[in-house]
């Protein structure tokens, strides 16, 4: 009989779930990035946020541009696998939508940086970086309106598009006008994202 497997030691574990060296540096950037914007941060900045010098960040990154690009491809990369994921596992067209919207909603709510430094930041990737965004993006877009057309009797493809996008809108503004607590602004949202949803049919 073979050996019983062992199980991990707790400080195994905890090694396992702490943030990588290069997860810490582009999480201190999203956040510098969202207060001060890209040109207004440097990497001496970001540096002292994780607590090494500046030089130091190009172990880990070539340059700030570097940076932007894993950090914005990462985040289409994130909502796209997201999308396409509870597409495949949805039982019914409404109960896709719905799930779209959670899922919107929790990403927003949860990296309300990362939501900002997309909005803000776009033009500032380098040309391969934005192409691989926007193609993302206009994927995860799809995803969206297959669904709202499927859940929503006589939508257009154009009206299913415009209200994709007017829903993103609506959920990413609320990194910048936060009054309920996480729960109520979540349950505020998806309300109020799904009822715009709906009432789409024409």
């Amino acid at each position: 009989m073979p050996p019983a497997a062992q199980s991990p030691q707790p400080g195994a574990l905890r090694d396992q779930e702490k943030p990588t060296r290069r997860e810490q540096i582009l999480t201190a950037a999203a956040e510098l990035f969202a207060q001060r914007g890209f040109h207004g941060v440097g990497i001496d900045d970001i540096g002292a946020a994780v607590g090494i010098s500046g030089p130091a960040l190009y172990r880990h990154f070539r340059s700030k541009d570097a940076m932007l690009g894993e950090m914005l491809t990462g985040i289409s990369e994130r909502l796209l696998d997201g999308g396409r994921g509870r597409a495949s596992a949805a039982n019914s067209p409404e109960e896709l939508l719905g799930e779209l919207v959670r899922f919107q909603v929790d990403f927003a709510l949860d990296n309300p940086a990362l939501i900002t430094v997309q909005e803000r930041s776009l033009d500032n990737l380098a040309d391969a970086d934005r192409k691989q965004v926007r193609s993302m993006q206009r994927q995860y877009v799809e995803v969206w309106v297959g669904a709202i057309r499927d859940a929503v009797s006589g939508v257009s493809e154009s009206t299913a598009r415009s209200a994709a996008h007017a829903v993103f809108g609506l959920i990413n503004s609320t990194p910048h006008n936060r009054f309920d607590d996480r729960d109520q602004m979540a349950s505020l949202l998806n309300r109020i994202a799904l009822g715009a949803l709906r009432a789409t049919a024409e």
